[in-house]
């Protein structure tokens, strides 16, 4: 790991790079935390709350998402005028009191609004960590910082399920959500603690229509930026697919039961130890290098595993088979999605809010869409979400390839 720089240590009044890494991290992941800690408890949530279609429990996760891509449009400009620290807490306060809230809920309706509220909260921890992590850092030094930031944030994949799982062992669905509060208010105060604001007084932009508009011009005009956003909203569609139908498959298909947080805790560690991978190798190889060839790889693996899906009696795969396909592809993954967002934000440091909020929306807004789509989809089979993936992996390199003009694996500059 390269070390920090004089001007950004400076920027950060000392903070060490482990540090500010590991506190971004944990920024972020209160996100992922928020999603994959529910996944044990959807049946009983959908059991106490009178869900009786079992596609319906997928709302829990779609209500956030949905929260958590509008109010990204906003976050970015805000953080451009009035700096990162501010709506950073009024985002982690709202995260804070709709879990707790979450608590009494008298019905699923009360509770899909309430995740609603709690993804408007968690947009600020996405929206501003990129920006800061942009503030401080550019080119493949950002790269690096982002691909250390998402191992740290995958490792909570790894965990929440057996977390939300050991929680419920001491009371119901409730506790959950209680611990999300306990452990976004512990994190809020690492960060009032020990991190200082990181937007330049220079880099401040106004907060009125005209200047929104504008920074929104400037970041849907360029165009290595918009396609890679879009690239990374279908991939990220196809995880938020299997997300959404990640208990119906383990347990519904494969009956894996107690053991399901453990299947989901193994492709999760796959994925951060590619980050870990990818942050090693990005300073030498490129954004670029590691990141197109990654996507070939997420399309190929996906190819095979469609054509044994549909091969295979009644499409359904062995377990072995399936979880080392998925494991495979969710490899490379952990390439494309810490690399394409870089590659987004690069050009646009200038407007790093404004740019990290349009992103952000349009790819969570995307994503989350399209995984719903995915979903719903679900049949008692993979083959749904394995067609996803194959298509999405397709769309995902048409839109790499007009971003580079037709040509892949050529680095702008060095930097990239």
């Amino acid at each position: 790991m390269t070390a920090i720089s004089p001007e950004a240590s400076q920027r950060l009044n000392g903070m060490g790079k482990g540090e500010f890494i590991a506190l971004m991290a944990m920024l972020m992941a209160l996100n992922a935390l928020a999603i994959d800690i529910m996944l044990p408890g959807l049946q009983e949530i959908g059991a106490s709350l009178g869900v009786a279609n079992e596609n319906h429990r997928q709302y829990v996760i779609s209500a956030y998402l949905i929260g958590f891509a509008c109010a990204q449009l906003l976050y970015g400009p805000i953080s451009d005028r009035f700096g990162r620290r501010t709506p950073m807490f009024v985002g982690l306060a709202i995260y804070i009191v709709s879990a707790l809230a979450a608590v009494v809920v008298p019905s699923f309706a009360a509770l899909l609004l309430l995740r609603f509220v709690q993804g408007i909260g968690s947009a600020a921890m996405r929206v501003i960590t990129i920006s800061i992590v942009r503030d401080i850092f550019g080119g493949r030094a950002m790269a690096e910082v982002m691909s250390l930031i998402m191992m740290v944030f995958m490792v909570v994949p790894v965990l929440a399920p057996g977390t939300g799982q050991i929680v419920m062992l001491f009371g119901d669905w409730h506790l959950i959500f209680i611990f999300m509060g306990v452990i976004a208010a512990a994190v809020g105060a690492w960060m009032y603690l020990r991190l200082p604001e990181t937007l330049a007084p220079e880099d401040m932009r106004p907060f009125t229509p005209a200047s929104v508009i504008e920074g929104f011009r400037i970041v849907l005009t360029n165009r290595v930026a918009l396609c890679y956003t879009l690239a990374s909203t279908f991939i990220f569609g196809a995880l938020f697919g299997f997300i959404n139908s990640a208990q119906q498959i383990y347990v519904g298909i494969y009956e894996l039961g107690v053991w399901f947080p453990v299947a989901f805790a193994g492709v999760a560690a796959f994925m951060a130890f590619s980050s870990f991978v990818n942050a090693r190798l990005v300073g030498q190889f490129g954004m670029r290098q590691l990141s197109h060839g990654a996507l070939l790889g997420f399309l190929a693996i996906n190819a095979l595993w469609l054509v044994l899906t549909l091969s295979w009696t009644n499409h359904l795969v062995p377990f072995p088979i399936f979880i080392t396909l998925f494991a495979l592809s969710m490899f490379q993954f952990g390439w494309i999605g810490s690399n394409f967002n870089s590659l987004a934000m690069e050009p646009l440091g200038h407007v790093a809010g404004t740019a990290s909020s349009v992103l952000g929306f349009m790819g969570t807004a995307g994503g989350a869409v399209i995984g719903g789509i995915i979903g719903q989809a679900y049949n008692g089979t993979a083959l749904p979400l394995v067609t996803g993936f194959f298509a999405l992996a397709v769309i995902g390199l048409v839109f790499v390839l007009i971003a580079e003009r037709g040509k892949l694996f050529q680095p702008h500059n060095k930097a990239v």
